[in-house]
């Protein structure tokens, strides 16, 4: 048994006569402590995948376990790092990550809490920032912010739905290196969700993609057989990172010639009928037959 699974899943949206289905007949095998990344284009149902993980969606058809146990709603044990940071505005680094602590593990004294957030804040190197508030902070350090939050509730599994994609490449590069950092260290079963080629073999440890929708489903995987840690300032001469790069975006490549030939081959061409003409009844007179009078001119007694 696998310790995150999902078997035979749907996702659709919409009243029951006119049903978009989503996601169609998702099969997903996660082993403890592996690196799972999910790569797909935008529009495609990312996102509904994370939170059918999560279970902030449930879906219509198949299940998802973990631990073999059925995921009905969201707990602690699945931890969710979203890409919008959702940062409480009004409150610390400190004090948003001490909000989560307080929920998930009330019976810590207060200086076993501190000592907790502490912990995962300087583990994203965020100590210097943690009295600060999310607007005094950039895009990187509120990333970390909510890295951190999400590292602090100790989750079995982590969720990473596309967490850095708003991010410039410098500080993109930074937090990448700090999670696979963290996860070698503090080994967690996570699952990515993410647009970049490069990020998914430097990170993964099997990439899969999700083909395009509607009814998207997960493809034929490609496994990352590349020793770790990964050094990303070699990697573009490391004969695997190019095979695996090649071959991924050929692939994904592929999908979106596919999606746009079916989406031609499927167009519904329009009725052949005109506009009614609202215009005013004066502006019909036909004036073609009347000769205008010179300007200035004078009748002849």
């Amino acid at each position: 048994m696998s310790f995150l699974e999902i078997k035979q899943a749907n996702v659709g949206f919409g009243p029951v006569s006119n049903r978009t289905e989503v996601l169609s007949d998702i099969n997903l095998k996660v082993e403890e402590n592996e690196f799972v990344a999910v790569i797909g284009f935008s529009g495609a149902g990312k996102s509904t995948l994370m939170n059918l993980l999560a279970g902030l969606q449930r879906p219509d058809q198949g299940s998802v376990t973990v631990k073999g146990q059925l995921v009905k709603e969201p707990g602690p044990h699945l931890g969710l790092m979203f890409q919008n940071y959702s940062l409480l505005p009004w409150l610390s680094v400190f004090e948003n990550i001490e909000l989560a602590v307080k929920t998930v593990f009330p019976k810590l004294s207060k200086s076993e809490r501190r000592e907790n957030i502490m912990h995962y804040i300087d583990m994203v190197k965020l100590t210097p920032a943690a009295e600060k508030k999310p607007h005094e902070l950039s895009g990187g350090m509120r990333q970390r912010a909510s890295l951190a939050r999400t590292l602090s509730l100790q989750p079995e599994v982590l969720l990473l739905d596309e967490p850095l994609s708003a991010l410039d490449a410098l500080t993109r590069s930074e937090l990448q290196d700090q999670i696979l950092n963290i996860w070698e260290k503090d080994k967690r079963t996570v699952v990515m969700i993410t647009n970049d080629v490069d990020e998914a073999v430097l990170m993964a440890d099997r990439i899969i993609p999700l083909t395009i929708g509607p009814q998207a489903t997960l493809a034929e995987e490609f496994r990352v057989n590349m020793e770790r840690p990964r050094d990303r300032h070699t990697l573009n001469d490391h004969p695997e990172f190019m095979r695996l790069k090649a071959e991924i975006t050929s692939f994904m490549m592929g999908l979106n010639k596919e999606s746009k030939a079916n989406a031609n081959s499927s167009s519904t061409s329009m009725p052949d009928i005109k506009p009614k003409d609202f215009s005013l009844p004066s502006a019909r007179l036909d004036f073609r037959n009347r000769k205008a009078k010179p300007s200035g001119s004078r009748s002849v007694a």
